[in-house]
């Protein structure tokens, strides 16, 4: 008998805890570069246009699977999918469930905790005396390890094993009584930092303290689309992946958080609260910080050409630190705060959510105690988050971020597009989803569901096989290498676990459904 009796607290706990999965770093690192890089208001209209395609129907389906397994006592994807059907490989493709959560969070944390470090950087001043190359710099010194400049020896690796064991301490004290609890703390606070943020970047004046264009030149850069290029196929395919990426869908961690709902909670009103709040702090939230404040002082043409060399860490980690000093010394100490700040409690709030699966995994077939199972969970992201620590410039954390945070994230969507849609059946789901449901779900969703999500994950899928083909026969040092076989053998393993449970079930005399 499973020792996994837990359920959340509250309606506001659970829709909070739910949008700081969705809410994380990408939000404010990875969307205004994809925004960039594709035209800026170009990008926009295929991005809310994929939202309500794609994003907002597997929110539908994710909730709507993740409670289903739920009343039948299963809180990770490989009993979820297996509980829908009678087909027994099902329970294999749902280690992606356990997968994806396990080999993100191993590189997820390392970037929370570069958080944390500038958080304490801010405060202490550090970058008040650095100019913009040296910021860069240091950037470069923390992330190599170098101990002579930073200040503390080995700093990084200090800052991520103390996030690794706040993350799993937060963990362990359960779903109300630790991740409900920090979602209810954190999520304000991301929101009032972020506010703060966007206003004062799109207040910015030019010739004051440093900036050449005012902040609101960003937003019309963001807001203007350009009709010639809209129709783009590459857009398109950035839209779309972004959707993936920010509202964490195909990971499994969704499906977990909704399985500890009871039989008759909503999950259609749930799914849009959590949805619509991810795309609030994405679109409106991170697109009015960093484009502004980037924009005012180095024009779109300085800001595209930032980008292409430095990507979203070039922007968060390497130039906004030393923006903000731009604004005085008491400013720019806040400004880094806040802005560090938001990106710590989008961080946690998704790495949390991460080591959901596992845990319950390990409560539902090992009869583990809440506690052990999260310490569990810390120890193994410890042991394969190393590599991308210690190897970090020569592409491990890359390499993990787009195998498992990019990859299985749209192979398994498919998978379970096709499950919910197909194989379940689109009118068994759909009375699901509207099982308890506040709200009516436009009828359209159903068809939307069945015929143009998959449609769109195949064309996602489809049009990334060249990139991941790249990815195999390009040339990587041999620390890359080892990386992939390391990744291949953790997703074998847990097949392996996942098939002893199954036999384990089978001699208790338990059934998935």
């Amino acid at each position: 008998m499973s020792t996994n009796t837990e359920s959340w607290g509250s309606r506001v706990g659970l829709v909070l805890a739910m949008a700081g999965n969705a809410v994380g770093l990408g939000n404010f690192l990875r969307f205004p570069v994809q925004a960039i890089q594709n035209g800026g208001g170009s990008f926009i209209i295929p991005y809310l246009t994929c939202f309500l395609l794609m994003g907002l129907p597997l929110l539908f389906v994710e909730w709507s699977m993740g409670r289903f397994g739920g009343k039948n006592g299963h809180h990770s994807t490989p009993f979820i999918l297996d509980s829908m059907t009678k087909q027994s490989f099902w329970k294999y493709i749902g280690v992606f469930g356990l997968f994806t959560n396990l080999a993100v969070a191993a590189y997820y944390c390392y970037l929370e905790s570069w958080t944390v470090a500038y958080i304490y950087h801010s405060i202490v001043g550090t970058f008040s005396s650095l100019n913009q190359e040296g910021v860069a710099n240091f950037f470069g010194d923390y992330t190599t390890l170098n101990t002579t400049t930073t200040g503390l020896p080995y700093e990084a690796v200090i800052f991520w094993v103390l996030c690794l064991i706040l993350n799993t301490y937060i963990l362990s004290k359960g779903l109300s009584g630790g991740i409900e609890r920090v979602a209810k703390i954190g999520m304000p606070l991301l929101i009032l930092f972020g506010v703060v943020l966007a206003i004062r970047a799109v207040t910015l004046k030019a010739g004051s303290q440093g900036a050449i264009f005012d902040g609101t030149e960003g937003l019309n850069y963001l807001w203007t689309p350009d009709f010639k290029s809209i129709w783009t196929p590459s857009v398109w395919l950035a839209a779309a992946g972004q959707i993936f990426f920010t509202l964490s869908v195909g990971m499994g961690s969704i499906h977990c958080y909704a399985s500890y709902l009871r039989a008759k909670d909503d999950v259609a009103l749930n799914a849009m609260s959590a949805g619509w709040m991810n795309e609030f702090v994405e679109v409106v939230l991170g697109g009015a910080v960093v484009i502004p404040i980037t924009v005012g002082y180095f024009g779109i043409d300085g800001m595209i050409e930032l980008v292409n060399r430095a990507g979203g860490l070039g922007l968060g980690f390497r130039t906004l630190p030393y923006l903000f000093q731009q604004w005085g010394p008491v400013l720019s100490v806040l400004a880094g705060v806040f802005w560090f700040g938001l990106l710590f409690f989008a961080g946690i709030t998704s790495s949390l959510a991460m080591g959901t699966p596992i845990v319950g995994f390990l409560q539902d077939e090992f009869n583990w105690r809440r506690q052990p199972a999260a310490w569990a969970f810390g120890g193994m992201v410890m042991v394969l988050g190393l590599p991308t620590v210690i190897f970090f410039n020569q592409g491990v954390f890359d390499e993990y971020d787009y195998w498992v945070g990019t990859v299985s994230l749209v192979v398994f969507a498919l998978f379970e597009i096709i499950l919910f849609a197909w194989i379940f059946g689109i009118d068994k789901g759909w009375k699901e989803i509207n099982d308890g449901a506040d709200i009516r779900v436009p009828i359209v969703f159903k068809y939307i569901i069945k015929y143009v999500t998959p449609l769109l994950i195949g064309f996602v899928f489809i049009g990334s096989l060249p990139g991941i083909w790249a990815q195999i026969t390009g040339e990587y040092p041999w620390q890359v290498h080892a990386s992939r076989a390391l990744l291949l053998a953790v997703w074998i393993g847990l097949a392996l676990v996942v098939a002893y449970a199954y036999r384990k079930r089978l001699k208790e005399g338990r059934f998935t459904s």
